[in-house]
């Protein structure tokens, strides 16, 4: 299976496209991640140990670079075109980190989307786009995502997609300062045998 991954990796659909993370991306990641401050604070990951020292945003890029290196990890930024720009703007962060190969052919995914787009289809569209390539050109088998219990616009998102809710994680992560419950929803290929993005695009009220 190790022989399929390749990375960088550019997917997109329609006016999104999930690019790979860049270290010259940071005054435009800076910015967006500075107006949401108050948005993403209570879902942000903290440090238990003692000084909680966080990674700074190039120090972010290299560790994800480094679990690239080793197939565990596709660390994607979320961008959208627009016709104010001839670049796709950052929109959000989407990884897909602790591929398991061998037999388990699993992974854990995690995004964030700019309060701005939130609730426009952004999130799951980005969310079906990878987890389609993840189990047709990976080859894995299932996605999971674990969501704090209060993050009603998360929550929404594996909702419209049809991953099952496999219960409450306690203490799970280490969030916004203290251990906290997350429940664990999850996807198999074997559910979305015709593509989660083909069936989430179908859903989709035609205009």
């Amino acid at each position: 299976m190790w022989g399929r991954f390749a990375w960088p990796v550019t997917l997109e659909t329609g006016d999104i496209v999930l690019r790979p993370i860049r270290h010259r991306d940071k005054r435009e990641w800076m910015q967006v991640r500075h107006r949401n401050i108050e948005w993403l604070a209570p879902w942000e990951a903290s440090n238990p140990a003692p000084g909680g020292y966080l990674p700074s945003y190039h120090e972010m890029v290299r560790a994800l670079n480094s679990q690239v290196r080793t197939a565990s990890a596709l660390p994607f930024l979320i961008t959208m075109r627009s016709q104010a720009s001839s670049r796709p703007a950052i929109v959000g962060q989407l990884t897909v980190s602790g591929i398991v190969w061998g037999s388990a052919l699993t992974a854990t995914l995690g995004y964030w989307v700019d309060r701005e787009h939130a609730g426009r289809g952004v999130a799951p569209t980005a969310v079906a786009l990878v987890t389609d390539y993840c189990f047709w050109e990976l080859g894995l088998h299932r996605m999971e995502i674990n969501i704090r219990p209060e993050n009603s616009a998360s929550l929404r998102v594996v909702e419209k997609l049809g991953f099952r809710d496999e219960g409450v994680r306690k203490d799970y992560l280490h969030i916004a300062g203290s251990w906290a419950d997350h429940r664990s929803f999850a996807l198999t290929a074997d559910e979305v045998p015709g593509g989660l993005l083909n069936r989430w695009q179908d859903a989709q009220p035609r205009m």
